[in-house]
């Protein structure tokens, strides 16, 4: 088994805020990320395909197929976007870096047809992540 990752940047802001909760609680809670007008970050999300390489092309999958599915699925739907009001699929939630990911991995599984999604991670600084596995989301 052969695991290809492949790693793209987007730029996006997002406000963390929980209407059943009121204006305080969400304050208390959630802190600066609480902010009215959002705040921004540069995301850096990696995604690993796994699979065995094709005799024929030496890859698991072809890498134009992955950049064209990534650019369409990720980077033209969040990039400089507000995820709480741009993101269709993150309407109702709350856009936490495991939220976002847990799309991610929802937006792009159907579409890696050659090998198969293994994981995505993505980052929203350099010291947080969010992994999500077959088996669920794990924070690191």
């Amino acid at each position: 088994m052969v695991y290809l990752t492949r790693k793209i940047e987007f730029s996006a802001s997002h406000r963390y805020d929980n209407p059943a909760m009121s204006a305080e609680e969400n304050k208390r809670v959630f802190g600066n990320c609480n902010n009215p007008h959002g705040h921004g970050h540069n995301y850096a999300l990696e995604v690993t395909v796994a699979g065995e390489p094709d005799p024929v092309t030496g890859m698991v999958l072809d890498l134009k197929e992955l950049k064209e599915i990534l650019e369409r699925e990720i980077t033209q739907r969040m990039d400089h976007r507000h995820l709480n009001y741009e993101v269709p699929e993150l309407q109702g939630q709350i856009p936490t870096c495991e939220n976002i990911s847990r799309v991610i991995w929802n937006l792009l599984e159907p579409k890696i047809t050659q090998g198969r999604l293994y994981k995505v991670r993505l980052y929203e600084n350099a010291d947080l992540f969010a992994d999500v596995f077959r088996n669920g989301v794990k924070r690191a």
